[in-house]
């Protein structure tokens, strides 16, 4: 009996945390565009925005906040949002940027609200300003892995298809090792709009099949399968 009770019980949990999650969400979404003020370029965030949000936000809605910050409509306000909390948005949004989950760039905008929040503490400030730098420099890092990255898809794309070419020829394609027969196969389905296991016709799958055994096996395309 207490083991229904408690699958009973776990079945009403489960269901309800993503509904609790959504009001979470709903409820931080209502409080940032409840904040905006009217100034000159119309509604907008202000000192005041930052004051109004941190007494109604807390450092819980943080992932929430960040979440959010991926909203065009709500970018701007999710910042001023994650500054009203201070010192507890600091690691989170650096962790986010590094994660590619929010810009470099937005997140050394908050990191400036915060440094220039007269209702953070100072040593919160100090913290702001200091990683604001290191946020900027994560960045460059970022930058030139990925500038590494792409010079290196670039390189194996290229040496990819000159072993494509060298398949055209017989002599050529026996110099080949399997890893780089099968790259050339792959490259050709991706071509193709297919993968290995992803959905397929039966007439592709058979095409498929056959370009395996001729590709990468190196049997007669004539050849039934066995």
């Amino acid at each position: 009996m207490s083991i229904i009770l408690i699958a009973g019980f776990c079945t009403t949990a489960c269901a309800q945390a993503p509904e609790n999650e959504n009001e979470s969400t709903a409820r931080a979404r209502r409080i940032i565009l409840n904040t905006r003020h009217l100034g000159a370029h119309g509604l907008g965030y202000n000192e005041q925005s930052l004051e109004t949000m941190s007494r109604r936000l807390t450092p819980p809605d943080i992932p929430i906040l960040v979440r959010l910050s991926g909203d065009i409509d709500l970018r701007v306000g999710a910042q001023f949002a994650l500054a009203s909390q201070c010192e507890a948005a600091i690691f989170p949004v650096r962790d986010a940027a590094v994660d590619h989950r929010m810009p470099f760039l937005d997140a050394e905008d908050t990191m400036l609200l915060i440094e220039e929040f007269p209702g953070c503490a100072p040593e919160a400030r100090q913290r702001a300003t200091a990683m604001r730098s290191e946020i900027h420099t994560l960045e460059e890092i970022d930058e030139r892995n990925q500038e590494q990255q792409a010079k290196e898809r670039a390189a194996e794309d290229a040496r990819i298809q000159a072993n494509g070419l060298k398949m055209l020829d017989p002599k050529q394609a026996k110099q080949l090792t399997r890893q780089e027969r099968e790259g050339v196969y792959r490259r050709s389905l991706k071509a193709m709009g297919l993968t290995e296991d992803g959905p397929m016709t039966p007439e592709q799958r058979d095409l498929v099949q056959r370009m395996y055994r001729t590709m990468v096996l190196g049997e007669s395309g004539n050849r039934p399968p066995n």
